[in-house]
C-alpha cells in the first residue's frame, strides 16, 4: 500500500495481544470441529482431580475458551482495543504476565469455590486490562480519579449483577480480574516490574 509515494506496511504491533486473539480464535474453531470436546478437556475450568495434569492446564487454558461466537466477539473486541495500547505502554512480557496471573488466580478461585459450575472465557483478563488501563497516568503518591471511576463502575456493576441478576456470567471472575489488573498496575507504575 502506498501513501504519498511512501510504502505503508502492516506491522505486528502487539505480539502478545494478537497471539492471544489468534489462539482464542483457533480454540473456537477446534471447539466447533470437536463438538465441544476440546473446550471441555482443555479450555474451561471446573472441579476435577488434582492428580490429573489436565486440571493444571485448565487453570490457564480456560481464558482461551468461549461458549460461542458472540461470547468470543464480546471479549476479544474489548481485549484488542485496550490490550494493544497497554502492551505498547508496559511491554509484552508484563502483559503476558498479567494474562497468565489473571488466568491462574481466577481459575483456582473458580475451582475452589464453584465446584459444580464450568467456567471459560477471557472476560477476567479483559477486566484486568480495563483496570490496568486506568493506571496509565499514575504518579507516585496519587490515586488517579479514572481508576476510582473505572473501579466503581466496572466492579460495582459486577457486584450488583452477582447479587441481583441470575445469569450464566461469572461475576466473581470479573471482580478478581479487576483486582489483579489494579494490583499489577500499581506495581508496574511504581517501576517494580521491568518493561520488556
Amino acid at each position: 500500500m502506498k501513501s504519498n509515494g511512501k510504502k505503508v506496511r502492516v506491522s505486528f504491533n502487539s505480539p502478545v495481544i494478537l497471539g492471544f486473539t489468534i489462539a482464542c480464535f483457533l480454540v473456537m474453531i477446534l471447539d466447533k470441529i470437536t463438538g465441544g470436546a476440546s473446550t471441555n478437556s482443555f479450555f474451561s475450568v471446573y472441579r476435577s482431580s488434582l492428580l490429573s495434569p489436565l486440571t493444571y492446564i485448565r487453570f490457564f487454558g480456560h481464558v482461551l475458551g468461549h461458549a460461542g461466537w458472540e461470547h468470543f466477539m464480546g471479549n476479544i473486541m474489548m481485549f484488542l482495543v485496550v490490550g494493544s495500547l497497554l502492551e505498547e505502554k508496559y511491554g509484552s512480557a508484563n502483559i503476558l504476565f498479567v494474562i497468565l496471573a489473571t488466568a491462574l488466580i481466577t481459575g483456582i478461585i473458580h475451582f475452589v469455590f464453584f465446584p459444580r459450575f464450568q467456567m471459560l472465557g477471557a472476560s477476567g483478563v479483559v477486566f484486568a486490562l480495563i483496570l490496568l488501563s486506568s493506571f496509565a497516568g499514575f504518579r507516585e503518591g496519587e490515586v488517579p480519579v479514572t481508576f476510582l471511576l473505572v473501579a466503581l463502575l466496572y466492579i460495582g456493576e459486577q457486584v450488583y449483577y452477582g447479587i441481583f441478576v441470575q445469569d450464566n456470567v461469572a461475576n466473581l471472575t470479573h471482580i478478581v480480574g479487576g483486582v489483579v489488573g489494579s494490583s499489577l498496575g500499581f506495581i508496574m507504575n511504581k517501576n517494580k516490574m521491568n518493561r520488556y
